[in-house]
């Protein structure tokens, strides 16, 4: 039976949890090692990269085609962002095995179905939920990922791809980089569906804020993109005043700090944690966490 892990002296993280990733195989135990990644090292950390990582999706030009046609971002943007938090989440914290996360795989797979969705896109999209919270971590978490947690990481994505019927997955993360690079060379370009999506969710993102702050968050998020001029073409936007990013920086490795010896929140995170805006306290159904008009197509097929 896995073990649960809990606080020391009422804040203090387990240093239990990183002894036992040490000693799993990082492929044969991918999703015990995502698992305590997910719940006990660094949760705050991946919803924050996970977040910049489908953010970033929107510079391909083809991916943002397709995202742009469904109107989710426009009509239901905060049901879409909690659909998906919640769907990435389910499977990270229970794998692929387990009933939650292979429910919500199903989920993702039926939904993706509905979509003409070429490989090359699903590839890249894959590639960010690898790439994000390893750059995430390295400069603001508690700590930087290791090697050995970084190839579960890889394997366990990579795993997760397999079992969506994604072709071509490349062997390594080195691999996965280099073929990332020519993909990007192709589809960042400057087009109205990339600033049409990112701008919808940046949307999303201020509604979060109080009112004063509203029209602070944009400038502020894409600060952290201000060396991948590729991306910020793409999507439309002008290169960020060069003070905010040092500023922002210095605030977030700070937390890091503060968070290798403090857990600011709940022990172990669930998926259900924090709260999210669109159920709230009620209680939603794996199978359902789908934009409405998909509903509505599949209560008609039957």
């Amino acid at each position: 039976m896995s073990a649960t892990y809990h606080k020391r002296f009422f804040f203090r993280p387990d240093a239990g949890v990183a002894r036992e990733i040490a000693g799993l195989d990082a492929k044969r135990d991918c999703q015990r090692i995502v698992h305590l990644l997910t719940a006990y090292e660094f949760p705050w950390d991946f919803q924050r990269a996970l977040e910049l990582a489908l953010f970033y999706t929107y510079g391909s030009a083809t991916v943002s085609k397709v995202l742009n046609a469904t109107g989710q971002f426009s009509k239901s943007g905060q049901k879409r962002y909690d659909d998906t938090r919640l769907l990435m989440t389910h499977i990270m914290d229970s794998g692929w095995d387990g009933e939650f996360g292979r429910r919500a795989l199903e989920r993702v797979n039926k939904s993706h179905g509905h979509y003409r969705i070429a490989a090359a896109d699903f590839l890249f999209v894959l590639w960010t939920f690898i790439e994000f919270p390893i750059r995430w971590t390295t400069h603001f978490g508690p700590r930087p990922m290791t090697p050995h947690e970084q190839r579960a990481w890889f394997y366990f994505w990579a795993g997760l791809g397999e079992r969506m019927h994604i072709p071509g997955i490349p062997e390594s993360k080195a691999a996965f980089d280099r073929w990332v690079a020519d993909y990007k060379r192709r589809t960042f370009k400057p087009n109205d569906d990339s600033a049409a999506v990112a701008a919808a969710t940046l949307a999303i993102f201020e509604s979060w804020l109080p009112p004063l702050l509203r029209g602070k968050a944009s400038p502020v998020i894409y600060s952290l993109f201000d060396d991948d001029l590729p991306f910020l073409n793409a999507v439309k936007v002008s290169l960020p005043p060069g003070y905010l990013r040092p500023v922002l920086e210095r605030a977030l490795r700070a937390y890091g700090k503060l968070r290798r010896h403090v857990v600011t929140g709940p022990y172990p995170v669930l998926p259900d944690s924090p709260r999210n805006r669109t159920y709230g306290d009620r209680p939603y159904r794996i199978e359902d966490l789908r934009p409405e008009s998909l509903g509505k197509k599949e209560a008609r097929q039957g």
